[in-house]
């Protein structure tokens, strides 16, 4: 298989089941948001960029692993950070529970925080590639720990 089809199937997957259960309508449009919070249609293309660079960094963390031990390690990490991206937008926009994406939130950070160490050795490419998702899933915990702060309890 090609690992450069596979890598971006497997991104657009993520980004389309994440993007499925993230519901911008009453409930997320009654809530208080900082007033530095990006314009709503700024996610979309954010996510897109971001799940390009980290299907471009999968690809080269493939090609930089030398045994098949290497090979299920990328593959095992993709997965959880993949896993820990979905649940994050089924915490906060389907369950509605913002505070409980929050907590979820460091798992999505750590996932990505362990590509890029994990990588570094055999493709510091493939760590590069991911420093723009570890920037703005930063940027989104602060945003959502700010928007569990305006609008707390949730219940």
């Amino acid at each position: 298989m090609n690992p450069i089809l596979v890598a971006f199937a497997v991104a657009i997957l993520v980004g389309l089941l994440g993007g499925s259960l993230t519901d911008t309508g009453a409930w997320y449009q009654s809530l208080s948001k900082p007033s530095w919070q990006p314009p709503d249609w700024a996610f979309g293309p954010a996510w897109t960029v971001i799940f390009a660079l980290a299907a471009m960094s999968a690809v080269y963390a493939w090609r930089g692993a030398a045994t098949r031990a290497q090979r299920e390690a990328v593959i095992g990490i993709f997965a959880a950070n993949g896993f820990f991206n979905v649940l994050w937008s089924m915490l906060f926009f389907t369950i509605q529970r913002p505070d409980w994406a929050l907590l979820e939130v460091p798992l999505l950070w750590l996932s990505v925080l362990v590509g890029i160490v994990a990588f570094w050795r055999r493709s510091r490419a493939a760590s590069y590639y991911l420093v723009p998702y570890l920037l703005w899933v930063s940027f989104a915990a602060y945003l959502n720990w700010t928007v569990v702060r305006l609008n707390a309890p949730f219940s």
